[in-house]
């Protein structure tokens, strides 16, 4: 456990509430600067997922619209930038670096990227880097990753017919996915699968993916649809499928054991006595998970989102670009931006309608 000096006081807002600001002096100085971070819930802020572009292969149907408008490639942070950007949070205790997208794996010399993270595993600061990807380019990458120090990979993979990851990714081709999910296998690499639990559409493959899953030693997680962006004609509501009744029917065919487990992330888990496996369950909308956040998103152009499921965003691109060779003003800015970390999201189905709804896609802040 971390012990350092209070460093936060409380600041007065227009509002008359308190709310905590950093006060660094410069006698203490170094120590803020590796100090770790904790929010105003003294929550220590450990792990960092890091968008590295809002491009994608897929055109998911829950997560994109199918005609969506990129970001100009100059507002990217470069590769250089993504490196310095985590290597600040990563001093300032972030022990766990997750990479996600858009599909990360698109962007363009991303092996670099990886390859010049190695060196905080190798110093001890980071415990763990890991991806999030669509499985698209993992034939590709997988030794790669693995020798660059990924040990663990997740796969977002919605359903196991042809024609209907067809459907759902408009682009993609399931063939293309399995290769992918066999080379990160082969390359040493713990897999597991996200499946976004979708009424009306893979509530028939639910037994099919955990015997799926469990034949080939990978864990599973179900997660709840949430309501982020435009997505054309698509009705989230229509698509919602509530985590309880996917659980209620796992426990009409398996026994379901309660696990302790918590990684500070969202998920809480069961294991399937009759399998061995271990099965999470992401739920936004039926219970809010956010009461041991630990982590924050960083978009590919340096937004960092405190909450998923909030607007309230700090823009740390013009620290980083304004401050060459210094990262103090960058690591302020950080800091400011954590004491304004809420406590929970607002996502809510309860009333038929869609209630929280942010307006950025998914695929901009990061998957």
């Amino acid at each position: 456990m971390f012990h350092t000096p209070n460093l936060i006081t409380p600041h007065r807002r227009s509002n008359g509430q308190d709310h905590p600001l950093p006060q660094i002096s410069a006698h203490n100085r170094l120590s803020a600067m590796t100090a770790p971070l904790i929010d105003p819930f003294q929550r220590a802020i450990s792990y960092l997922r890091v968008s590295v572009t809002d491009r994608c292969d897929f055109r998911c149907v829950y997560c994109m619209s199918e005609n969506m408008s990129f970001l100009p490639k100059k507002e990217l942070l470069t590769l250089e930038e993504l490196d310095r950007m985590c290597s600040a949070f990563i001093d300032m205790g972030v022990e766990k670096l997750r990479i996600t997208g858009g599909e990360p794996l698109v962007r363009r010399g991303i092996m670099t990227f990886f390859n010049t993270m190695t060196r905080h595993l190798e110093s001890g600061a980071l415990q763990e880097l890991t991806l999030t990807t669509n499985g698209s380019q993992l034939e590709r990458f997988a030794g790669d990753l693995f020798a660059a120090g990924v040990r663990r990979v997740n796969i977002s993979l919605d359903t196991l017919d042809d024609q209907k990851f067809a459907d759902i990714t408009r682009w993609g081709r399931l063939p293309q996915v399995l290769r992918g999910v066999d080379a990160a296998q082969k390359a040493g690499m713990r897999v597991k699968i996200n499946v976004v639990a979708l009424k009306g559409f893979n509530e028939d493959e639910l037994f099919d993916l955990v015997e799926w899953c469990a034949g080939r030693d990978m864990d599973l997680t179900f997660i709840e649809v949430m309501p982020m962006g435009d997505i054309g004609n698509e009705d989230r509501l229509d698509q919602y499928w509530p985590l309880k009744d996917l659980r209620a029917r796992l426990a009409e065919r398996y026994t379901l054991k309660e696990l302790a487990e918590r990684t500070g992330g969202p998920a809480r888990y069961v294991a399937l006595e009759e399998t061995g496996q271990k099965i999470g369950f992401i739920t936004p909308l039926t219970h809010n998970f956010c009461e041991s956040c630990n982590r924050v998103r960083l978009t590919c152009t340096g937004e960092l989102y405190m909450c998923l499921g909030q607007e309230d965003m700090a823009d740390l691109r013009p620290a980083l670009r304004n401050h060459l060779g210094d990262d103090t003003a960058l690591q302020t800015h950080i800091r400011e931006a954590i004491t304004r970390k809420p406590k929970g999201h607002d996502f809510d189905y309860a009333r038929q309608s869609v209630d929280g709804r942010v307006s950025r896609h998914m695929s901009h802040t990061g998957g």
